[in-house]
Formats: structure tokens, sequence, C-alpha cells
């Protein structure tokens, strides 16, 4: 076996390969940019090599760079993580030459797969079922818009040596395919090194759902279940879950047999993900081949036991697999939340910033219940804007499908993540949502379910009145304490009262409370009763309650005269008041924001990449006003309504914060 390895990635991957190669006794080396020189995955290393300037394109996919770090360590074997140079069979090559053992799969194989263009003309030539599209290079946005027109709208323009989301789109109209192209182009140089890019139709309402296989040298092979990664918000994977709560037994196999026949056809060796897209019939179409480890391999670890970075450091040493199919068995259901740096009510644009609280929630590892949080992160330290915006994968498991729901309703009510934007809040809407519940979704999930993008999460009447009795009696503890507080004047003593009105996501509510040692019960004005108990006490930022025999957990901020209470995906101040006061708060005026409708504001921290207009132009709705990069992608901004530009303040170049104002219209 290795006696150390490095790893060539950062983030929560390399902490992730870190822990099993100290679980097996292999010391570990990192490597880190400017901008990661503070990372966790640096602190848990044995060594840890300094590789350049923060950006990927000077650093983590410097094939050099990364061949001098291993030279100085004397590191026996790599693991690329996932993107960067995961996929790069120069990468592969480089090693081998120097006789140090890739982690993952042979040159041939990541040729053949790796690239998105062979790997379809493998696969048809293979008699696998792909989707209709142009495999040839694309030399200009004009030709991108030509084959576009000969498939047929909608098409998928996409990175040949892609991954990610990166370099992705859908394009509706010729309009679209030509900004498209360019975008995606931009983007695969920047994050790949490599530009090219292919065409293929887009098949409307599909499922992703993928294949674990795992081959070794000996010329054996076996897949361990699928995973359903259709929750995508463009193209980018959020939820994940093992196994699809819409395959059969049936389905499963033949999708399983095919992927691991494909890997077979390539020589393929290590964990690689065989991706297909499947329609409600449960037609399935090969869409690609990862010749590597997968973001959400967790969820199929927590299904079958294997865990697939040691298979892979154990293949890559030459050992035969210690499983075979028979021995795959599928226990349980398991979830993957993707915790990213990206704000919801901001069109999920990205977030930079840093981690002012960072409070994961306890992980558990027990036969009824998992909770598991892969990280590359800690509090205090900061999320760049040079790399992917994911901040942590959070998974339960639990052995039936709602079960593993509900664990992970409560794991992401108890993750604190304060500094940033982040997608929290919509992680918990899709876990409450009835569609997804129920299992019948599609990649176009979001975008069906959330057209206008995410505006937070009203919370149904019941769970209301469960946090404003919760809220009631949380206020009575702070009014007890604050009655307490030394240096009082004689002779006035303060009487904390029973009656109290709640005011929450406009609905008020008068409840009576009877409180005693163990707790309180909530009397509301109907006579409804509900018995809450807790251990949370003032200044405490995380309410864990149980409310009639049901966990209920909250997120307690201060406001005034109440709390701001963040639950389920929403985000509410609630008001406690006697029911004078509560008479008297309803005669106040309500502040009203500010106009902002004659601004086009810069909705993240970025660079301005191009404008499109200058002063004096009309523009109509939709119309493409500039474009901003962050985090390795770009972001078209339109204008969300006709208007003329009476002032730009910002240039192709300039560096602005959220909310600058980039132009002015009249």
């Amino acid at each position: 076996m290795f006696n150390k390895i490095l790893i060539a990635n950062r983030g929560e991957i390399a902490c992730r390969v870190i822990k099993t190669a100290r679980k097996m006794g292999i010391s570990t080396v990192a490597i880190y940019s400017d901008a990661d020189k503070n990372a966790l995955h640096v602190s848990m290393a044995d060594e840890a090599v300094h590789i350049g300037p923060p950006p990927a394109n000077q650093s983590y996919i410097v094939i050099d760079k990364v061949m001098d770090a291993i030279r100085k360590t004397g590191a026996q074997a790599v693991h690329p993580g996932y993107g960067f140079l995961s996929e790069n069979s120069k990468f592969a090559e480089a090693l081998a030459a120097e006789g140090v053992a890739f982690v993952g799969p042979p040159v041939g194989a990541i040729e053949a797969m790796g690239d998105k263009i062979t790997s379809k003309k493998i696969a048809q030539e293979a008699k696998v079922s792909t989707v209709p599209g142009y495999m040839g290079l694309i030399a200009d946005a004009d030709e991108a818009v030509k084959i576009s027109n000969q498939i047929g709208y909608p098409v998928m323009i996409k990175a040949s040596a892609g991954g990610g989301g990166k370099g992705m789109r859908i394009a509706w109209n010729d309009t679209e395919a030509r900004e498209g192209f360019q975008s995606s182009k931009n983007e695969a140089a920047s994050s790949f090194g490599d530009d090219r890019i292919f065409i293929e139709k887009f098949v409307t309402q599909p499922r992703h759902i993928e294949i674990q296989v795992l081959c070794d040298s000996h010329g054996n092979g076996v897949y361990l279940g699928e995973r359903e990664c259709s929750i995508q918000r463009r193209n980018q994977k959020v939820i994940e879950e093992a196994p699809s709560p819409f395959l059969d037994a049936a389905t499963r196999k033949a999708m399983g047999e095919q992927a691991v026949s494909l890997a077979k056809a390539v020589g393929y060796t290590s964990a690689g993900t065989v991706e297909f897209i499947v329609d409600g019939d449960r037609n399935f179409y090969f869409l690609e081949m990862n010749t590597r480890l997968q973001v959400e391999h967790p969820v199929t670890e927590l299904i079958t036991g294997v865990d697939l970075v040691e298979q892979m450091i154990r293949v890559a040493n030459g050992e035969p697999l210690s499983i075979t199919q028979d021995d795959v068995k599928l226990n349980g259901w398991a979830m993957e939340s993707r915790l990213y740096a990206e704000d919801p009510y901001r069109g999920f644009l990205p977030s930079i910033g840093r981690l002012s609280k960072y409070r994961p929630p306890v992980e558990v590892a027990e036969s009824d219940h998992v909770v598991r949080n892969d990280t590359g992160v800690y509090e205090g330290g900061e999320i760049s804007m040079y790399y992917d915006p994911m901040i942590a994968k959070l998974c339960t498991w639990a052995p039936t499908r709602a079960e593993a729901i509900e664990g992970m309703r409560v794991a992401l009510d108890s993750f604190e993540v304060e500094g940033i934007g982040h997608n929290l809040p919509f992680l918990s809407a899709v876990m409450d949502h009835p569609r997804f519940i129920s299992g019948n979704i599609t990649t176009a999930f979001i975008e069906e379910e959330y057209p206008e993008g995410f505006e937070g999460v009203t919370l149904p009447l019941h769970a209301l009145r469960n946090v404003a009795a919760s809220v009631a009696a949380m206020y009575r503890v702070t009014e007890i304490r604050r009655s307490r507080v030394s240096g009082r004047m004689d002779n006035h003593e303060r009487t904390v009262g029973k009656d109290w009105v709640v005011v929450v996501q406009g609905e008020s509510f008068a409840v009576t409370i009877d409180a005693d040692p163990a707790g309180s019960t909530v009397i509301f004005a109907d006579g409804t009763k509900h018995r809450v108990t807790s251990e949370w006490v003032p200044g405490h930022s995380l309410a864990v309650i149980d409310i009639d025999g049901d966990p209920l957990v909250l997120k307690v901020g201060k406001a005034v005269s109440g709390f701001r209470i963040r639950t389920r995906g929403a985000d509410l101040v609630a008001k406690v008041y006697t029911p004078r006061q509560a008479e008297l708060a309803a005669l106040m005026p309500e502040k009203m924001p500010p106009d902002t409708s004659k601004l086009l504001l810069c909705p993240m921290p970025g660079l301005i990449v191009k404008v499109d207009v200058a002063v004096g132009d009309e523009v109509q709705e939709g119309q493409a006003l500039c474009t901003v990069e962050a985090m390795k992608m770009e972001n078209i901004l339109r204008a969300e309504k006709k208007g003329i530009v009476s002032k730009i303040n910002a240039a192709a170049g300039d560096s602005l914060a959220v909310d600058d104002v980039i132009m002015e219209f009249e």
C-alpha cells in the first residue's frame, strides 16, 4: 500500500480524501493557492505545498506546479478529487511518466470517456442509445446557431471537458444559442483550460439518473446502484438521493449492467459514473461518463456501506475488488443537500465573504439514523470568489425515504451559517414541497415550481401556530430574565403576565401561557392547547423545541419586541406583545422600502466582463445589459422592462460589490 498520497484538489473533497487516507494509515499532502493558505484541507493534511496565485488556471490546474509538489514531497500516488485535473489525460500521463500512481482510471479510458464528444461516439458504436446531437468541433457562434437549427430547439450547449454545471447552457432560440455558445466557451476555457463545445438536443421533462460503477485492473466490475440527481439549477445538481424513487428493479439492473459493460469496453478501472437521462416510460439514454469520483458519492456510500475513496486507492494499488455484484445490497435511503454560497433571494447569485458563523448539525451514525456533513470550511474562514461556491454536502440516511427526508429537514434547520448568502432556506423549501415528497420530479423541477425565483416560504397555518406557541413560551422566558435583572429600584417588583399576542407572517395569535417547571402549555383563543418544552435560554441562536411530542428547530435572532425566526425555509419576524401593546402596534404605519426600479444593481460581488449598452440607448424587456463574472460563472443581467439608459457607472474590468449601481434609467 502507498505510504503517501497527494490530493490535487481543495475544499471539501480534499478533506474527504484525507479522512479515508488517515483511516488507512496513509500520509497526505495538500496543495494550496494564495487564497487557500488558511483553508481546512491545508490544516488537515500531514504536509502542504503552495502552488501559486488564487485563479485555478494559475495554480490548481497547472500540471507542472502539481508535479513539482509531488517531487518535493515524494508522494507515491495522487487523488485528483473532482473538477480541476481529475479528468485531464495529460495529467495522468505526466504522473505515469514519473512513476506516480493516479487514483483514477487509465489514460485511455479518460481520453475515451472523459471527453464528452468522444464518449458519445464510442457509446453510439457500442449500440448504446444516445441523445441526438452534433459531436464535431464548432468554430464560432454563427456555426453554433446553424447547428442548433439543424438539431431543432431546444438544444444543450456543453463544454466537452466540462462538469459541475460549468460551460453549460440551454438555448431555446438563435439569440440564446449565440450568447450561450460564447459564455460556455469562456467558462470552459477558464475552468478547464479546454474551450471545445458541442451541442445536443435537450430532452424536455427528463430525469437525471446516474449509475455508480467500480472496476479493478483484473477485469472485475460492479455497479453500486443509482443516484437520482434531477433536482438541478442551471444544470448544477442541488439535491441528490439514492436510490431513485422512480426506478424499478428491472430498470436498475439494465442500467447497471449497461454501465459496467461500457466501462469494461474502454478498460476502465477505479470509481466512475455513467449518467443517463430517463423519460417518463423509464427509457434511458446515455448522457456521459464521468471518469472520476462524483460530488454526490456519499449517498451511494450510505446505502451500500462501501467507502468509494478507499476502493479507489486500493484499485490504484493494483488490488482486486473485494466485492462482487452479489455482495452489493441497497439498504435504506440517503439524501444529500448541497449547501452553496448562493443567495436564493437574489436569483441564486454567488455570495462571498467571511463565515461569521458556521455550525453544522451534529454528525450522527446510528442504526436507524445517520447525519453526515462533508465540508471544507470552518467558522471564521472565507468563501472565495475564485472557486466553486459549495460550502458543504449535508447527508442523511434512514430506513425509508420519508424518514430520510424528515431527518434532512431537522438537519437543515439545525445548520447555522451567517456572514454570506446561502441556499439553506431553499433546500428546506424543497424538502417540504409536495411534489418532491411524492418523488414526481424531473430536471425541470426548480424552474417549474419556482418560475419567478425563490421568494421565501410562507408557512401553512398549522406550522405557523407551532411557531407562535414556541415563540410565546420563549418570550416569556426572556421577560422573566429581564424582570430579575440586578440593580432594580426598591418597591418596583415586575410581574410577567400570562396573556400575550404573537404577530407573525401577517397573522395575530392571542395566547395564554400556563407555565410549570417542565415547560409551558400555550392556549390559543379558540381553546387549542400546545405543550412546549425546551432547554433554550435567551442568547442562544438555536432553539430545539418539543411541541406536542414533535421536534421543531428554530434559528433565533434578535428583533425588537420579539425574535427573528428561521425554520423550514421561512424567514420571519415574530413580535410578541402584551394585549395593550398589540392594540397600539396595529396603529403604527409600515415603513416602505426604497424605490430601485430605475437602477440596475449588481446582484453579487463580481467582475464586469462587458457592458452591452450605452447612455441614451433604448432597451427592451429581457435585453442583455451587461455580464458579471463571479465564481467562474458568467451571469447576464437583463432589462426587467423597457427604458432608456441615462447613466452607466461601471465598465468592463471593474470589480463591484453587492448592490453597487451599474447603470441608471430615465
